[in-house]
């Protein structure tokens, strides 16, 4: 197979290494410029078609658009030669991930945490912890894997796999978990959702990296990428300054509701991402391939969790709530996890050493 990924030796720069900084700040500007300006927030807000917020389209797209410019489609013919990483994505994310959530949102929201939330309270939150929990990442992983160097590739047939399985296995398990058989989930916003966060950015990429390789080759291909990897960063810190921006004055007015909506998100992170992680470890998956994987079953899709906890709940619902905190809790989690995978690259075979 073709490596895509950057050599394990380029590091972060310096930007990428401070950005959990830069994430803080984010969070922050978030909730002060939507206490200050709710206005222009409502107004961001409205900007949707089939739920799908616009504007948090937008700068999704542009954090994966320079991931994209990395693959190569040559490579996509040998997929099938590793298949490991594929079989860990898929076991993680659709048998284990989504009853792990909502078997942690129960034990919390309606158990250790009863006394303190109201039992409506708690219903909405787990109705939102599921919706997160039953959606792996579509878009985000490739941030996360580029910032370990992953097989873009690679990272490219994960997410892609997912995809479609999403479209026919979402509604099915969220409506078993949330225990309701009439359950709605617009499939214009999912189907609009991948194409947006997915297929035009992939598209672009592919269009891009021909043009590039047909008149400067591959050293045209790396220049083009470290020109445009800013822009994928800053898309990733507005997208955080708009989500918190939409729900600002809740998170200021119930900050502890917002700690207590963590504490299962923050166990299920880690849980999901180690569970996946020595998994490949244990199989001898190559790191560029077993650092995706695991990153994919720990990251959600949380621009669908928001969008269909909005459609059935309301903007100002507990599921709306609780998806955002995803979010709060996932940038932060999903660093530390980057930096755990940096530091253990040798726990892996090196791609030509794999079975």
């Amino acid at each position: 197979m073709t490596d895509t990924s950057l050599p394990a030796a380029a590091g972060l720069g310096t930007f990428e290494r401070w950005l959990s900084v830069w994430v803080a700040l984010a969070i922050g500007g978030g909730l002060l410029l939507g206490n200050l300006f709710p206005g222009l927030f409502s107004f961001l807000a409205s900007l949707e078609i089939a739920s799908v917020n616009l504007p948090v389209a937008l700068l999704i797209w542009a954090m994966v658009y320079p991931m994209m410019v990395s693959v190569d489609f040559g490579a996509l013919r040998q997929v099938g030669d590793k298949p490991k990483g594929l079989v860990v994505t898929l076991v993680v994310n659709w048998l284990i991930k989504p009853f792990t959530m909502a078997a942690l949102g129960v034990l919390f929201f309606e158990g250790v945490f009863a006394g303190l939330i109201p039992p409506d309270d708690a219903q909405a939150y787990l109705a939102g912890v599921i919706l997160l929990g039953a959606a792996p990442c579509t878009a985000m992983v490739f941030v996360w894997s580029n910032l370990t160097r992953g097989d873009a590739t690679y990272t490219l047939v994960q997410v892609s796999v997912n995809d479609v399985i999403m479209v026919f296995a979402y509604a099915p398990i969220v409506a078993v978990l949330l225990g309701v058989t009439d359950i709605v989930v617009p499939w214009d916003t999912l189907l609009l959702s991948v194409g947006l966060y997915v297929m035009l950015p992939l598209l672009a990429g592919y269009l891009t990296r021909r043009t590039l390789v047909a008149n400067g080759g591959e050293a045209a291909v790396d220049g083009f990428k470290s020109r445009v990897q800013p822009f994928s960063i800053l898309g990733l810190l507005v997208t955080v300054v708009l989500l918190f921006g939409f729900q600002a004055e809740v998170i200021l007015e119930r900050p502890l509701v917002i700690a207590l909506i963590a504490v299962p998100l923050l166990i299920q992170s880690y849980g999901i991402f180690f569970v996946a992680y020595l998994a490949a470890r244990a199989w001898r998956i190559p790191f560029n391939v077993a650092a995706p994987c695991a990153m994919i079953g720990t990251s959600n899709f949380f621009e669908l969790a928001v969008a269909v906890a909005i459609s059935l709940f309301g903007l100002g619902s507990g599921a709306a709530l609780a998806t955002v905190v995803g979010v709060l809790v996932e940038v932060p989690v999903m660093l530390s996890l980057v930096a755990f995978a940096n530091r253990t690259r040798h726990w892996f075979p090196d791609v030509g050493d794999a079975s």
